[in-house]
């Protein structure tokens, strides 16, 4: 039998500068240092940990050139949170997020400043396709 897996604890992320990526991660997507782990983050080479405030969304910053070949990180959200995530995003990013049509799922596109692309996923189609009409 196969153990069970309890979620993704963390995702690693490479980025040319951790001082200034932990900025944009705070002022972009609320991310902040995890403190009781901020000892990794004194070796230049070990990670840099922030967190939502529930740490459900957890990523370990590593300052090393980025990496040719990246995976999307993609994030979970409601209808309405998708709403406010496409409004906050749109104010804080130089270009806009990018939104598409899945057909069963709507989706925000983005990426860093280090080029690590983003996605902002809602399954709740209809809701959502009906306020993206009206608003």
């Amino acid at each position: 039998m196969m153990p069970a897996l309890s979620g993704i604890d963390h995702i690693h992320v490479f980025v040319a500068d951790r001082s200034q990526a932990q900025a944009w991660y705070a002022d972009t997507l609320g991310l902040t240092p995890v403190a009781a782990l901020a000892s990794w983050s004194k070796d230049p080479k070990g990670p840099l940990i922030i967190a939502d405030t529930s740490r459900s969304v957890c990523l370990s910053l590593f300052e090393r050139q980025p990496e040719r070949c990246r995976s999307t990180i993609a994030l979970g959200v409601t209808a309405g949170a998708f709403l406010q995530w496409r409004t906050h995003l749109q104010r804080h990013l130089e270009t806009p997020p990018k939104l598409v049509d899945h057909q069963l799922s709507w989706s925000l596109y983005f990426s860093d400043p280090d080029g690590n692309p983003f996605e902002i996923t809602c399954y709740d189609y209809a809701t959502l396709a009906a306020d993206l009409a009206t608003g």
